[in-house]
């Protein structure tokens, strides 16, 4: 008998809870794969299912997000080996396991660190609440791949956000593969959006885009201008920020929060 041919892996994008190809129908070469290149349609369409998907999950309870988190976190943990064949190193995939579970247990605490109760003068209760800031753009680092890209899409999905990732250009198999996880686990579709491709093409359509209202430019380096970028974000406002590729800190996910100040009197 002749010996069978391995059924090849196409890696598409990851939208709205579905793995579409490119609406372009254009791929590019990379880490022996070919791997779907967005266009800006694709960008469009992921923006609109994080919308679609946001009122949900930012409505949901802070601890039902860290039990979904942990979910991840165990769907991640049970992939190990195939994770370390694309990034090359077992280490990397449990840090990155070991950070999701950590912003896990951060989920229902994060109001009360963040948030406070104001002393006033007045018989009124003045309470500061963290509330989501609504879909969140993210330039993935390029390296490392996989604990990188963890570092930088968690902490705002944790705090009730949603996200659309440009994932690393040179090394995109690790984000490709996360998707499969967050598909297999409980995460809403549409809270986690990931697209391949040249970040050159991409991030300014998602800079630009006006129903996007924060970016995070922790991997924008080589091949984008930054500049452009905060200009582009300026024009409804968007918040602005530099993550680090290996940041683990409840103030991560500060950055995606923005705070509200509620007035109550006292004995109503």
């Amino acid at each position: 008998m002749a010996s069978r041919l391995p059924v090849r892996k196409t890696y598409k994008l990851y939208v709205g809870g579905a793995f579409p190809r490119s609406e372009s129908g254009r791929t590019y070469e990379v880490q022996g794969a070919n791997v779907a290149r967005s266009s800006r349609k694709d960008v469009r369409d992921a923006v609109r299912a994080a919308r679609g998907a946001f009122a949900k999950w930012s409505a949901s309870t802070a601890y039902n997000r860290g039990q979904v988190l942990y979910r991840v976190a165990e769907m991640l943990e049970a992939r190990t080996h195939d994770f370390a064949g694309v990034v090359g190193d077992e280490d990397e995939v449990n840090r990155s396991v070991d950070r999701v579970v950590w912003y896990a247990g951060w989920a229902d605490k994060l109001a009360q660190v963040i948030g406070t109760s104001n002393p006033v003068a007045g018989p009124y209760f003045n309470f500061t609440v963290p509330e989501p800031t609504g879909v969140v753009g993210v330039v993935a680092p390029e390296q490392p791949a996989l604990l990188g890209l963890v570092s930088r899409v968690v902490p705002p999905i944790v705090g009730g956000n949603a996200v659309v990732v440009l994932a690393s250009e040179s090394e995109p198999l690790a984000a490709i593969e996360l998707a499969e996880v967050l598909a297999t686990s409980d995460v809403p579709g549409g809270v986690v959006n990931i697209l391949t491709g040249y970040k050159g093409e991409t991030a300014p359509i998602l800079a630009g885009h006006m129903d996007v209202n924060a970016l995070d430019l922790a991997g924008a380096d080589g091949g984008v201008d930054v500049a452009e970028l905060e200009q582009l974000a300026a024009n409804n406002v968007k918040r602005v920020v530099r993550g680090s590729s290996d940041g683990q800190s409840p103030w991560e996910v500060a950055s995606f929060l923005e705070l509200k100040t509620v007035w109550h009197p006292i004995g109503v």
